[in-house]
């Protein structure tokens, strides 16, 4: 598929599309949307495939006695989101249930970038704590079906719909469609409304 960096702005392409897109050009394949959008940035600008190297490593070696404490680092101790983090937390914040937040995800993710080998948990809680805004984050810009979805929700209208989820996936694909922002808004229900009558 050809490609251009216009393409990459306007259009709104799903991660496994866009992995394929670094596969078929030999760029790194792991990563976030806005990682793997960056790798095919880098490549449209001239710089050789071979010289695109991942801002990440996919980390899976982790020892079956690790135990979480403040000093566990981030990075190089195994550490992921899984239950043993989750019970770790629920305990921190005594809470019965903890679910793991986007800005805990985006700080990991610039953590493992930079290679931030010393970075513990007790660096991340202190950092998580003190996160107030993330929206100009370039992860935040690859987050545009589910914000799509949230306007959706919120908007008084959307409620007139039995099956709203259905109607937000009619009105998401007009808009994905087209080179226009990626975003909800009232007058899109409005001028679209006859296609997104439910049945």
């Amino acid at each position: 598929m050809q490609l251009t960096k216009d393409d990459l702005i306007e259009c709104y392409f799903y991660k496994t599309e866009l992995i394929q897109l670094c596969r078929e050009r030999g760029l790194p394949t792991y990563g976030t949307k806005a990682e793997l959008n960056q790798y095919l940035i880098l490549f449209l600008n001239g710089t050789n495939p071979s010289d695109i190297n991942p801002f990440r490593t996919n980390n899976n070696k982790i020892s079956a006695e690790t135990k979480i404490t403040f000093d566990t680092r981030l990075i190089g101790d195994g550490f992921k989101f899984n239950s043993e983090a989750r019970l770790f937390f629920a305990n921190y914040y005594h809470v019965k249930k903890f679910s793991f937040k986007k800005e805990m995800a985006i700080i990991k993710r610039r953590v493992e970038t930079q290679k931030q080998t010393d970075y513990t948990i007790r660096d991340f809680i202190t950092e998580f704590e003190n996160t107030t805004q993330i929206s100009d984050n370039p992860e935040e810009q690859t987050y545009q079906w589910n914000n799509f979805v949230k306007d959706f929700n919120r908007d008084p209208a959307s409620k007139n719909f039995n099956s709203r989820m259905k109607t937000a996936a009619i009105l998401w694909n007009i808009v994905k469609a087209t080179n226009k922002p990626k975003k909800y808004s009232h007058d899109l229900l409005h001028r679209y409304s006859q296609q997104t009558q439910d049945p």
